[in-house]
C-alpha cells in the first residue's frame, strides 16, 4: 500500500514541481555567478553589448593580468588572507576553550554569560559601527590589522562558542573520566582527546569564521583609511572610479576573491555539514 501511495499521480506531481522549483532556484542563484565569470574575460565595451552574450570571440585574460600585476591590488589579497586567517585561528582557540568550559564545568554567572553571548550574536553589526569606531580610535588601533581582527572576533566568537559548546555536549563524559583515571589533566582531555574527535565541529566553525572575515565590507571600510590596509571587498569597490567603472577588472577581482571561500567549502563540505548538524543537537 505504501508503494502505491509513493507512486500515486499526486506524489509524482509534487515531486515534479519540487524538481522544477529547485532547477529555477539554481538558475536564479547561479546565473549571476556565471555572468561574473564570463565578464571577467571581456572588455568593458563587450560587457554592455546588446544582445548580451556569455562568451565573446575576443576572449582575453587582460583583466586578470591587470589585477595580478598591480601591487596595490595584490596587497588587498594579502590583507584579506592575513586578517581572515588570524581571526579564524584566534576564534577557534578561544571558542574551543570557552566551549569546553561551558560544556564541562559549572561556575557562577554561567547562565548570564550564555545570555550575553547569545545577545551579542543577535545584535545587527551595523548598529555597533559607531561605538566600535570610537573605541578603536580611542585605543589607537585605527587603520591597523588589529582593529579588524578584534572587531571581527566580536561577531565570530559567539557563534564559535555556541557551536563548540553544543558539539562538546554530544561527546560522552566517560572520555574525560577515563583520561582523569590515567592521571591526565583537563587540558590533556581537551587537546588530546576531545579536539581530535571534534574536527567536524571545529572545521565548520573555522570555515564559517573565515567566510565572515573574508567577505566583510562595512567595518573594513570604516576602520581603515589607507589602501595598504584595505581588504578585497574594499579593493573591488575602489575600482568604481569617479568617471568610469573598471567592470572587467571588478569581475576578475570578484572571481579571484570568491575562490578561497569556494575552495574551502568544497574541500571541507562534508565536515562543515556534519559539524553544523552535530553542534545544533544540544546547546
Amino acid at each position: 500500500m505504501n508503494k502505491a501511495i509513493a507512486q500515486s499521480p499526486k506524489n509524482g506531481f509534487v515531486k515534479g514541481l519540487t524538481i522544477i522549483g529547485l532547477v529555477l532556484g539554481a538558475l536564479f542563484a547561479g546565473l549571476p555567478v556565471v555572468w561574473m565569470f564570463t565578464c571577467s574575460f571581456k572588455s568593458n565595451t563587450e560587457i554592455f553589448a546588446y544582445p548580451p552574450r556569455l562568451i565573446d570571440e575576443s576572449f582575453s585574460l587582460a583583466s586578470y593580468n591587470a589585477v595580478l600585476t598591480n601591487p596595490e591590488q595584490l596587497r588587498f589579497f594579502f590583507n584579506s588572507y592575513l586578517v581572515s586567517s588570524l581571526v579564524t585561528i584566534f576564534t577557534l582557540v578561544v571558542g574551543i576553550l570557552a566551549g569546553y568550559s561551558f560544556s564541562r564545568y559549572s561556575f557562577r554567572f554561567k547562565n548570564i554569560l550564555n545570555l550575553i553571548i547569545i545577545g551579542v550574536q543577535s545584535v545587527p553589526p551595523i548598529t555597533l559601527m559607531i561605538p566600535y569606531f570610537g573605541l578603536i580610535v580611542a585605543l589607537g588601533l585605527y587603520n591597523s590589522y588589529w582593529a579588524l581582527i578584534f572587531t571581527y572576533m566580536v561577531f565570530t566568537l559567539p557563534y564559535a562558542i555556541i557551536m563548540m559548546t553544543g558539539y562538546f555536549n554530544t561527546l560522552p563524559r566517560e572520555l574525560d573520566e577515563a583520561v582523569m583515571i590515567d592521571g591526565g589533566s583537563s587540558l590533556t582531555i581537551l587537546w588530546r582527546v576531545l579536539v581530535p574527535i571534534s574536527l567536524p565541529g571545529i572545521i565548520s566553525v573555522g570555515v564559517y569564521t573565515f567566510m565572515l572575515a573574508w567577505n566583510e565590507f562595512l567595518f573594513a571600510l570604516t576602520l581603515t583609511k589607507t589602501n595598504d590596509m584595505r581588504t578585497v571587498p574594499i579593493g573591488i569597490q575602489l575600482l568604481m572610479g569617479q568617471h568610469s567603472f573598471e567592470w572587467n577588472q571588478m569581475m576578475a577581482m570578484s572571481v579571484l576573491g570568491s575562490l578561497p571561500v569556494l575552495l574551502l567549502f568544497l574541500i571541507f563540505q562534508r565536515y562543515f555539514i556534519a559539524g553544523m548538524a552535530a553542534g545544533s543537537i544540544k546547546g
